[in-house]
C-alpha cells in the first residue's frame, strides 16, 4: 500500500518493473516519442531523471501493461472488487454473509480523512511554467497533464461527499493562455465537473477547481472508474490505496495531502478560450474548440515531487490498460444496469467509443419458430443511452444460440453476426444524434449518427474467404482485398464531397447488382489504401470505424426503403479519409532519429526494441 508515487517507483523498481533514465531529454516531443516506443515493446516504467528546462523529474508507463497494474494494486485489489460487487449486487450480502463481513469495514475505513496542519504538497509555491511542460505530438497545441485528477464540488451541496474527481484534459500552455495564470479544461457539459459549473453559473459564481497530478497510483485510477451510484471516487480512492484519502483547505480550495502537484484556480461563468489541438485516443488530432478557462490560483509542489504522464494515440495505448483494469474492477456491472445484456465490449481497436459490440438475450417470442432480433433492440436502445456506451456510433448486437460468443474475438464475433443478419430487416439508424467530441467523422462538434446491426437466428449464408470475381474488375474500384470472412475493401480516388461520393457508390452498387450480385460478401468497404485495410484487423477496425459517419457514409447495393426502414443486398461502408475530418498522428522523424540514443547498444534502453 504506497502512502506516495515515490513509493510506488521504489517498489516498482525493486522487482524490475522500472528503468531510470538519467540523460537529460526534452520534454518538445522526444519523452513522448521515447514512452510510446517503450510502451509498444511491453517495456517497463520510465523515470525521468533529467527532464529538459524543469527541476522536477517525470514518471510514464506506470499502467503500460495489466500485469504491472495488477502488481501496483496486488494488497487491495481483490477489496476493491468486493465493495464494488456488492454496490452493484446488495442482496450478494444476504446470500453469503460471512463472505462480505469485511466489506463494509473497507469501505468504511477508506472514508476521506479531513486533516489539520499544513500539507506536504504545498511544502512549495511553484508557478505553471516550472512543470515537465510535455508536448506529445508535432501539432499539438502546447503542453497537456494527461493523468490529471481534477476535483470540484457541487455549490448546492458543498464538500468532500459531493465532489467529483474526473480526467479531464487539461492545456497548461499555448493558444492565448496567459503565462503562469490561465489554463484550459476539456471536458463535456453532461460530466460531473461540467453539472458543477453549470450549478455554480446559474448562481453566478465561478467555480472552485483543484488539480491533484500524482500521489498514490490509486488515486489516478479512481479518477477514471465508472462508479456504482453513491460510492463517490474519494471512497474509492482510499479503498484502492488502502488508506483513507487526505485532505485540507486552503484558501477554500480542497488539496489532496498525498498528491505531487496540486493546480488550484476558478472557472467564471461563460468564459472560454481556444483549447486543442491535441493527439487524442482516436488516432487523430482534436482540433481546437471553445472550452472552459480556469484562471490560475496556486500552484503547489511536495519535496522530490514527481510528474506523471503518459501519451495517447492510436490504440492500444497505456490508457488501454486503464481500461482493462475497470473492467476487471466493474465485473457484470453492465449486466445489472441494463437486464438482459450478457456483455458489451468497447473496441480499443476502434478508439473505443466509436465501435461496440454486444451479447444480449432473445427471451420475448420462444414459441415462434422463426428466429429475429427483438429483445435484441430493446437492449441496443438501453445501451445507446447508458453513460459513455451513448457515445458510440456503431453498435453490433447479437444473442448466443447454439455456442458460446465472446466480443473480444473480433473475428469470430463479426463473422457470426454477417453469417446471419438480414440486410434489410436487421440494420436500425438513428441519425442527427450525438457522438463522441473527439470524433471529426460527423457532421460537427459533438453531432452526427449511429448505427445498430442486429443479427439473431439460422446462418442465412456462407461468407466469402477471397475476393469475389465481381469486385476484381470495377472501373474505379481497384486492388480488392479480403479482410475476413464476409469484408472485402476496394480502393477508391479521394474523398471529394458527398454529392460525388454518392454517385460514387452509386455506381459500383449497380456494377456488383448487374453482375449478378455478391451474397457471400455482405460488407464492402471504401478505402483510400485497402493493402493498409486488409493488412491487419486492427487496421480495419481503426480506419473503417473512425473514418465514417453511419448516416452519410453507409450506402447498399440495390438498397430501397420499406415503410422508412432501409436495407440492401450488400453493405458498402465509405471509408475514406473526408477533407472535414481531423489530420491523423504522425511522429516527427527528426525527433524519432534523436532519440535513437536511448535505444542504442549499451545505452539505458539498449536491447529493448
Amino acid at each position: 500500500m504506497y502512502r506516495s508515487l515515490e513509493e510506488c517507483i521504489v517498489d516498482l523498481e525493486k522487482h524490475g518493473h522500472l528503468v531510470r533514465i538519467r540523460e537529460e531529454v526534452d520534454p518538445h516531443l522526444e519523452m513522448a516519442a521515447i514512452h510510446l516506443k517503450v510502451y509498444e515493446a511491453g517495456g517497463p516504467a520510465l523515470l525521468f531523471e533529467n527532464v529538459k528546462g524543469s527541476k522536477f523529474r517525470a514518471v510514464s508507463n506506470l499502467f503500460g501493461t495489466i500485469e504491472r497494474s495488477k502488481f501496483i494494486f496486488r494488497q487491495t485489489w481483490e477489496a476493491a472488487q468486493n465493495v464494488i460487487a456488492l454496490r452493484n449486487d446488495p442482496m450478494q450480502a444476504l446470500r453469503n454473509p460471512f463472505k462480505h463481513a469485511g466489506t463494509g469495514m473497507a469501505a468504511w475505513k477508506a472514508l476521506p480523512a479531513k486533516r489539520s496542519g499544513k500539507p506536504p504538497v504545498a511544502a512549495q509555491e511553484i508557478r505553471i511554467s516550472d512543470l515537465p511542460l510535455i508536448k506529445h505530438w508535432p501539432m499539438d497545441g502546447g503542453a497537456f497533464v494527461t493523468l490529471p485528477q481534477v476535483y470540484s464540488e457541487d455549490p448546492a451541496k458543498p464538500g468532500i461527499m459531493n465532489s467529483n474527481l474526473g480526467m479531464y484534459r487539461v492545456q497548461l500552455t499555448g493558444n492565448d493562455y496567459a503565462t503562469d495564470r490561465e489554463i484550459g479544461l476539456h471536458y463535456q457539459i453532461h460530466r460531473g465537473i461540467g453539472v458543477h459549473q453549470e450549478k455554480a453559473a446559474r448562481k453566478g459564481e465561478p467555480l472552485k477547481v483543484s488539480i491533484f497530478v500524482g500521489g498514490p497510483p490509486a488515486h489516478t485510477l479512481s479518477a477514471v472508474m465508472p462508479l456504482p451510484e453513491g460510492l463517490s471516487e474519494m471512497t474509492f480512492a482510499g479503498m484502492l490505496a488502502g488508506r483513507r484519502f487526505r485532505y485540507s483547505y486552503i484558501d477554500g480550495y480542497c488539496i489532496s495531502h498525498d498528491a505531487d502537484f496540486v493546480i488550484t484556480g476558478e472557472i467564471h461563468p461563460g468564459e472560454t478560450k481556444p483549447e486543442g489541438p491535441f493527439g487524442d485516443h482516436l488516432g487523430y488530432y482534436s482540433l481546437t474548440h471553445e472550452f472552459p478557462l480556469m484562471k490560475v490560483q496556486k500552484v503547489y509542489a511536495r519535496p522530490n515531487a514527481i510528474w506523471p504522464f503518459t501519451v495517447v494515440g492510436r490504440p492500444p495505448q497505456e490508457d488501454t490498460s486503464f481500461g482493462e483494469l475497470i473492467h476487471e474492477l466493474t465485473g457484470d456491472a453492465i449486466k445489472q444496469e441494463i437486464p438482459g445484456v450478457k456483455e458489451v465490449h468497447a473496441v480499443d481497436a476502434a478508439g473505443v467509443h466509436p465501435l461496440l459490440f454486444a451479447i444480449g438475450s432473445e427471451r420475448y417470442t420462444p414459441y415462434q419458430q422463426v428466429k429475429q432480433p427483438m429483445e435484441l433492440l430493446t437492449i441496443a436502445n438501453r445501451i445507446l443511452g447508458t453513460g459513455q456506451l451513448s457515445l458510440a456510433k456503431y453498435l453490433f448486437i447479437t444473442a448466443e444460440d447454439k455456442r458460446p460468443l465472446d466480443t473480444h474475438n473480433e473475428v469470430d464475433f463479426l463473422t457470426y453476426i454477417l453469417e446471419r443478419i438480414d440486410l434489410r430487416r436487421d440494420i436500425h439508424f438513428q441519425t442527427n444524434t450525438t457522438i463522441d467530441t473527439l470524433d471529426y467523422s460527423g457532421t460537427g462538434l459533438n453531432s452526427g449518427s449511429k448505427v445498430v446491426f442486429a443479427a439473431y437466428g439460422e446462418q442465412k449464408r456462407e461468407l466469402c474467404t477471397e475476393v469475389p470475381d465481381g469486385l476484381k474488375s470495377i472501373r474505379g474500384f481497384d486492388n480488392a482485398r479480403l479482410v475476413m470472412p464476409g469484408v472485402i475493401s476496394v480502393q477508391a480516388s479521394a474523398f471529394t464531397d458527398y454529392a460525388a461520393a454518392e454517385q460514387e457508390m452509386r455506381t459500383l452498387g449497380e456494377a456488383i447488382h448487374a453482375g449478378g450480385g455478391l451474397p457471400s460478401c455482405p460488407v464492402i468497404i471504401v478505402c483510400d489504401d485497402s493493402t493498409f485495410m486488409s493488412e491487419t484487423v486492427s487496421n480495419f477496425l481503426w480506419a473503417t470505424f473512425t473514418r465514417s459517419n453511419p448516416s452519410h457514409d453507409i450506402y447498399g447495393v440495390n438498397a430501397g426503403y420499406e415503410f422508412k426502414h432501409w436495407g440492401c443486398d450488400n453493405v458498402i461502408i465509405d471509408a475514406r479519409v473526408k477533407p472535414h475530418q481531423a489530420p491523423p498522428l504522425v511522429p516527427d522523424p527528426a525527433v524519432e532519429k534523436r532519440i535513437e540514443r536511448l535505444f542504442a547498444k549499451g545505452a539505458v534502453l539498449g536491447g529493448l526494441l
